[in-house]
């Protein structure tokens, strides 16, 4: 969906007028731009900072080069291209139709007549690359767009010439986890059977709407991909020795381009008449949607109050199969671009499900409308457009480190000026995995990749515990080896760092089938000498899981407290000794959702303090409940509780914020705003000296509540669906899948 294009955009680029962005992530922004003679195209662009590295450029360029060689038929047609400006640009044709993964999960798994004519033309697109000699390694759904005519590859952002190393690191795994080919999980050498493993991947996928190897954290695919067998269940029993001779992990034993397009489909018919009607309507309504498509620029953050215009796009109405199929020619006559599959070039593999949505959630019971309060809204202090999420689970909360905060998205970690919102550093990760780097609140710790020789026959790789050096982002020196003869490196997490020590999580072990089934140990390791404390293993899991199997943990004197993501997709609350790493107490936390758990843990010197149903405290020394508020509320549900000064206040559905005494769960207080049942109770609110916040997502806005008169006395326009508190800058960080911005905090 286009969205307005915000104050610093540049008018246009070379001859193209720029109508709207497309997107915006990590590596760069691709807009929606239209010539003077009314050509519609997709121009991708490159950050300034990332513009001024030569290995960027030359890989913009390489780019650049790889969709020309693939050409209009089976890619997004190359209009015009300046790699050599001072803002390197690509123009692209605009492509009329879905990306793969969003056609799936519009109209369901396709069927297998779909499935085969889909992959007969991929097979004819990656062989026109493979004859030029050019790998397109990073071939997912959202890399391939559906049109009326047949499927066309896009992105090529990490393609290249083969036996071309110059710009992979040794030992790299460079490319989706999801749909890698265990060469290149290794950092091995993708040659073209490493895109045909790829290709069936996507196939599966098309087939069964998930891919061979499950989804999670890109460690666990990694792993899966390389010893796991593929799960083909639910795909056409036609396809299935097709696909899995494809997904053979000896490259030497897959089919070539043309043996597998001969094997999947005649050539006969239409692509269209393939497709589902459901599949041919979005298409058309994309068709329509680019022409209604008018500039409209964001202002600057002004210096006085003001309130943000919606970013709201009309929608287009959608065309019968015919009209969906006239539309579809208009492609050929100039009408062009990259569509929804800059999402590939982004970093974003799918939408992070933001707090308050998704099945089991129903919104609080509307109270008055807040603009009844008559006050003006008052703006953000600044706000930065982001990428997207590291995982496809609610968006990552920043960690406060020091004077900034620090955020882990699209396989970066970046520090960031709470003030002022800027970006002072940035570093990259092996792979988009937020449990690569953790703060004790001052310092920032991270798990490091090193490798060994040059050989790829002899190299080895090692992770190392390393500190952040929060001036310029580089690792310092290796506090401790994370991988030894024992221990697996690959899928370590680094869990919690506190009071000089920090708790890891690594499984090793090699298994037939999925990760989960490897043991899990925990470790703790003295930041000072690099001795490892102790080591105790997590429970067996026989069961498969696709998701990560941490969700949260803490560590307070002597507990270190770990939420744990069961095999049943329910939630367990386990409590270690920090002493010598003993589990002192494991119990489930009924009806707690994996998806909404994920907040800093609350927790004091004696107590746990959980919601997600009745507002409760656990003793951390059993486990026990010391006390709930089902005696004086019952049947109230509530959010995450956050601990200041000496209370724990809460949002309770249908009510607004709230206390209780920590120690024995007395009410303290309950807002008094007619507008507090607006409040959403899923997100943590954030406690100040003066006010407490809450977010209100039907009206878009941050609540200021006076802890002193206990209603809502100052309003802010948000586009954030989770907020921070960084006290030192007195500062609120307000952040979602794209956004950030700055709120003062009082």
């Amino acid at each position: 969906m286009p969205s307005p294009l915000t104050h610093d955009d540049p008018p246009g680029l070379g001859p193209y007028r720029l109508l709207a962005r497309l997107g915006s992530g990590g590596m760069g922004t691709v807009y929606l731009g239209r010539s003077a003679g009314g050509r519609t195209v997709a121009l991708k662009t490159v950050h300034a900072r990332i513009a001024t590295e030569t290995e960027f450029r030359t890989r913009f360029r390489l780019e650049s080069d790889a969709a020309r060689v693939i050409g209009g038929r089976y890619g997004a047609q190359v209009v015009e291209a300046d790699p050599l400006a001072d803002t390197p640009w690509l123009a692209t044709e605009y492509v009329l139709g879905p990306p793969l993964d969003e056609a799936v999960r519009l109209a369901g798994p396709l069927p297998e007549a779909a499935v085969r004519a889909l992959g007969a033309a991929l097979c004819g697109a990656l062989g026109q690359l493979h004859r030029s000699d050019v790998v397109h390694r990073d071939l997912k759904p959202s890399n391939i767009m559906v049109t009326a005519f047949g499927p066309k590859v896009i992105d090529f952002g990490i393609a290249r010439a083969l036996g071309d190393d110059r710009l992979t690191h040794a030992g790299a795994a460079v490319g989706t986890p999801a749909f890698m080919s265990p060469e290149q999980a290794t950092g091995a050498e993708h040659d073209p059977a490493g895109d045909v493993f790829a290709l069936a991947g996507v196939l599966v996928f098309a087939a069964t709407g998930r891919g061979p190897f499950g989804d999670g954290q890109p460690a666990d695919l990694l792993y899966r991909v390389r010893y796991a067998e593929p799960d083909l269940t639910g795909t056409p029993a036609a396809l299935v020795p097709v696909l899995a001779r494809c997904l053979a992990k000896d490259p030497a034993e897959r089919p070539g381009t043309t043996e597998l397009a001969a094997q999947l489909h005649d050539g006969s018919g239409e692509f269209a008449d393939h497709l589902p009607d459901a599949v041919l309507a979005e298409i058309g309504r994309r068709a329509g949607e680019v022409w209604q498509v008018e500039p409209r620029r964001l202002p600057a953050p002004p210096e006085q109050p003001a309130t943000l215009p919606s970013a709201d796009a009309p929608a287009a109405p959608r065309l019968s199969r015919r009209g969906l199929l006239l539309a579809g020619a208009g492609s050929v006559l100039g009408v062009a671009g990259a569509g929804a599959g800059v999402w590939a070039w982004l970093g974003r593999d799918g939408t992070a499900a933001g707090p308050g949505t998704g099945p089991g959630y129903t919104q609080p019971k509307a109270g008055p409308s807040v603009g009844a309060l008559k006050k003006k809204k008052l703006d953000s202090v600044w706000q930065k457009q982001t990428g997207g999420p590291a995982d496809d689970q609610s968006p990552e909360v920043p960690m406060v480190a020091g004077d900034q905060v620090v955020l882990v998205a699209n396989a970066e970690a970046r520090g960031v000026d709470p003030r002022s919102g800027e970006s002072r550093w940035t570093f990259s990760l092996w792979a988009d995995d937020s449990w690569q780097v953790a703060s004790d609140g001052t310092h920032v710790y991270r798990i490091l990749r090193v490798e060994h020789g040059q050989d790829l026959a002899t190299k080895t790789v090692s992770w190392f515990l390393a500190g952040v050096d929060l001036a310029t982002g580089k690792a310092g020196k290796h506090l401790a080896p994370v991988s030894d003869a024992q221990h697996n490196g690959i899928l370590s997490r680094l869990l919690a760092v506190a009071d000089g020590t920090a708790y890891l999580a690594i499984s090793h072990g090699k298994v037939k089938r999925y990760e989960r089934q490897s043991p899990w140990f925990v470790i703790a390791v003295d930041l000072a000498s690099g001795r490892r404390k102790w080591s105790d293993p997590v429970p067996f899991h026989p069961a498969r899981s696709d998701d990560n199997h941490f969700i949260a943990a803490k560590a307070t004197g002597n507990r270190l407290v770990l939420f744990q993501q069961t095999n049943d997709n329910k939630v367990r609350i386990v409590a270690r000794d920090t002493r010598t790493g003993k589990v002192a107490w494991d119990k489930p936390w009924n009806g707690a959702d994996p998806r909404f758990v994920r907040d800093p843990l609350a927790v004091d010197d004696r107590h746990l303090y959980l919601g997600y149903g009745p507002l409760r405290a656990l003793r951390l020394s059993d486990g026990g409940q010391a006390w709930d508020t089902s005696a004086v509320r019952a049947g109230k549900t509530y959010g995450p509780a956050v601990l200041k000064g000496g209370a724990v206040y809460t949002v309770e559905k249908g009510l607004g914020l709230v206390s209780y005494g920590p120690g024995g769960g007395q009410p303290r207080w309950a807002e008094k705003s007619a507008e507090g049942p607006r409040a959403e109770h899923v997100v943590r609110p954030v406690i100040g000296s003066e006010y407490a916040y809450t977010y209100s997502r039907t009206d878009g806005v941050l609540r200021a509540v006076g802890l002193t008169s206990r209603t809502t006395e100052q309003l802010y326009t948000t586009s954030g669906t989770r907020f921070t508190a960084h006290e030192k800058s007195r500062m609120i960080i307000a952040s979602d899948s794209h956004f950030l911005a700055g709120f003062p905090l009082r």
